[in-house]
């Protein structure tokens, strides 16, 4: 979360800042801000709110030259969402941007103000320009100030820092937090970004910076503080994306999912087989279990995949929710196959196990969207999902493609363990080639989940209920009914209801019930049953017609119970999104939310 830029050189330095937030503002829209240098001055901007706020201060005031600049959009984590805390933050003489979070920020507050600093922000990020100009107002170089101020930090943090100490530099570090520096396509030109998305067009060399690694930049020279950094080739141009006639680009992405999941099989599903380049058959060589470690979205397609893992692979699976994993002292054992799971791959939480893992001597495997993230440049293996930019915070078409890599890799794992009948892995990969078309949208679905949702804005609650797979569907589709709309939802394993949540059925209780006419109808029926005699308003969702429904959503008959998976997906994402648009939400950009969650 929170999206950085930087730029050294003779074009327009507000414009590429601001184009370069607009490509990250996904990563936070709380507040946004740019710093403006030349040797005679400093000029700063902040707007609370999305970037158009930040673009029409900018446009109004009267803006001299500048060869260097420094941008940021925030998602709040210290201090509230106001323009005090925005970034770039000052101190006597300097700017700072900063994504991460400084965990020893109080005591070094605390030190600083007995020095004589004065602090106006409630943020950790303002002790690192502070930290700054103390050690340069002693040493009075630079070059000494910033390294000492980066070796006194603790936590996650990437920084572009610029002082008029030093007017025709950037300094810069990486250390937990995604961070690019590249050369522009013009003579003198510098390009700072935490994604490749901003850069492309304007640069075609690029350096991802590893944990560790900061230096010094100017129009003349890229000074790098160690040797641990290579430059890699950026891709000339790019395809940016565009609502194309949708309201929002999350309902685009929904629409987009038949596509990119056949994108995600391209290759990979053979006439009688699964095939992945990226891995062969060693991977699993002395592996008796596997360890899947995500967060959010990526969890439950984690969760759906264990059950996958299990009964086609025949190998021991578990699943942990990464925030909870780094704390518990695992125990780590070298038979275990590690697997994380992310969409942005610089999933602070994920990353930090993904490390533990590599540390303790496991083998790793990152399902991923995005390459030359730090958890695809970390793990031993990595399977890219392929599901293309997606720029909706809540995610859709990350989860339908991680779901099905995870499907494939549990039939590609059986194959080699000889768990599966051939019959069965042919009846498994004609399903998964049925897969684009489960996710083809019916209008007539999608025109019922918007005459439905009118019907559920208000009440004390949802409970999301499902079995097997279909627990961890459950899951996902109250996470995007909270995302996005804000009301409050639950997802449940069917059978449990009656082990306490049942308590709180009445007729403002609305029960999604999952109801998959291939796994286990008979018994997700009698706990719906159960529900509406307790007077829950229940919506089903199923091929097969329930009595006690009142209201029902119909999917189509298929032999296969992960081709209603799909298509129970697709009207969970519908559904949320119609109900969000009626509350008059915004869907792309939810509150208090960002699209890569860099801090813990």
């Amino acid at each position: 979360m929170c999206g950085i830029v930087g730029y050294i050189g003779k074009q327009d330095t507000t414009k590429f800042l601001l184009d370069g937030l607009k490509e990250l503002e996904y990563r936070g829209y709380d507040s946004a801000g740019i710093a403006l240098l030349n040797d005679e001055k400093i000029d700063v901007f902040k707007a609370l709110g999305k970037l158009k706020n930040l673009s029409e201060k900018v446009e109004s005031a009267k803006l001299s030259k500048y060869e260097i600049g420094i941008g940021h959009t925030r998602w709040a984590t210290h201090g509230k969402p106001t323009e005090l805390n925005a970034h770039p933050h000052l101190g006597e003489y300097s700017y700072v941007v900063h994504n991460g979070i400084i965990e020893n920020y109080k005591e070094l507050k605390e030190e600083l103000i007995k020095a004589g600093h004065n602090f106006v922000s409630q943020t950790d990020t303002e002790v690192i320009v502070h930290l700054f100009e103390n050690f340069q107002n002693k040493l009075n170089d630079t070059t000494e100030a910033f390294k000492n101020t980066i070796t006194k930090l603790e936590g996650a943090f990437s920084i572009l820092l610029i002082s008029k100490a030093d007017p025709s530099k950037i300094f810069f570090f990486k250390h937990g937090s995604p961070l690019i520096i590249a050369k522009g396509n013009e003579k003198g030109e510098v390009l700072f970004s935490s994604s490749d998305a901003p850069l492309i067009g304007l640069s075609n060399e690029v350096v991802y910076l590893e944990d560790g690694v900061g230096g010094i930049a100017s129009a003349d020279s890229i000074e790098f503080f160690s040797d641990d950094y290579s430059w890699s080739t950026l891709p000339s141009s790019k395809q940016f994306a565009q609502k194309d006639g949708f309201r929002f680009f999350m309902e685009k992405e929904i629409y987009e999912q038949s596509s990119v999941v056949s994108d995600c099989m391209l290759g990979r599903i053979q006439d009688n087989e699964i095939s992945f380049d990226e891995i062969d058959e060693s991977i699993l060589e002395g592996i008796k279990e596997i360890k899947i470690c995500a967060c959010g979205t990526s969890y439950h397609a984690g969760l759906t995949s264990s059950y996958l893992f299990e009964r086609l692979s025949k190998v021991k699976c578990s699943i942990e929710v990464a925030s909870e994993f780094r704390y518990k002292e695992p125990l780590l054992t070298k038979d275990t196959l590690f697997i994380v799971i992310s969409q942005s791959g610089e999933t602070a939480d994920t990353l930090e196990a993904l490390k533990m893992a590599k540390k303790a001597g496991l083998k790793s495997l990152v399902i991923c969207n995005v390459d030359n993230s730090s958890m695809t440049r970390t793990a031993d293996y990595t399977i890219l999902t392929r599901a293309g930019i997606e720029k909706g915070v809540a995610s859709t078409k990350a989860f339908s493609t991680q779901a099905t890599v995870l499907w494939m890799l549990a039939l590609y794992f059986a194959k080699i363990n000889d768990s599966i009948s051939s019959e069965k892995l042919q009846k498994e990969l004609h399903a998964l080639r049925e897969v684009p078309k489960s996710l083809i949208i019916d209008d007539k679905i999608h025109e019922k989940t918007k005459r439905l949702s009118k019907r559920y804005l208000h009440g004390h609650g949802f409970f999301f209920i499902g079995r097997d797979v279909f627990f961890p569907l459950a899951l996902e589709g109250a996470l995007k009914l909270k995302e996005i709309s804000y009301l409050h939802a639950e997802g449940y394993p069917s059978g449990e209801m009656k082990h306490g949540p049942i308590a709180l059925a009445d007729p403002e209780l609305f029960t999604i019930a999952l109801m998959p006419q291939n796994l286990l109808y008979d018994k997700i029926k009698s706990n719906v049953e159960e529900l509406s005699a307790r007077d829950s308003t229940i919506c089903s969702i199923s091929p097969l017609e329930f009595e006690l429904s009142d209201d029902f959503i119909k999917t189509q008959k298929t032999d296969h119970y992960m081709l209603e998976f799909f298509e129970m997906l697709v009207v969970l994402q519908l559904f949320s999104m119609e109900i969000s648009i009626r509350l008059g939400n915004d869907v792309d950009m939810p509150r208090n939310l960002a699209k890569s969650v860099t801090v813990e």
